[in-house]
């Protein structure tokens, strides 16, 4: 099992850059693929990013491509998500989560954070 704590959300302008980490507690915690949604008000939550246990398979969805880059590093059981050039689009709760398999797909990921908000003005 791991415990997933995401931060570094918060309110930005348009263009602007945050970088969120997800904090996951448990010694196995480079067994999982870790991945990125996402869930604005009254919308279905949203894939965003993902990358596998040993950082060599990536992959967004299309809203974020060429702005968003997901990293980790196993040794201090994070992964990070760059964002930059921001949009008032991508305001949401972004939640991360934990996989036992390489997956884009929401039901595939079994551990879930309680979310940071980020909120882009225009």
């Amino acid at each position: 099992q791991v415990q997933l704590v995401e931060s570094g959300g918060g309110l930005v302008q348009a263009g602007g850059s945050l970088r969120l980490s997800c904090a996951a507690s448990g010694r196995t915690f480079s067994s999982y693929t870790i991945g990125w949604f996402r869930q604005a008000p009254g919308k279905e939550r949203e894939f965003v990013s993902t990358i596998n246990r040993s950082g060599t398979w990536l992959t967004y969805g299309d809203s974020v491509k060429g702005r968003f880059t997901i990293s980790r590093d196993n040794a201090k059981n994070t992964v990070y998500l760059r964002m930059n050039s921001l949009k008032p689009e991508d305001t949401a709760i972004y939640y991360c989560a934990a996989s036992m398999v390489n997956s884009w797909q929401r039901g595939a990921y079994d551990y879930w954070g309680q979310g940071t908000q980020v909120t882009v003005a225009s």
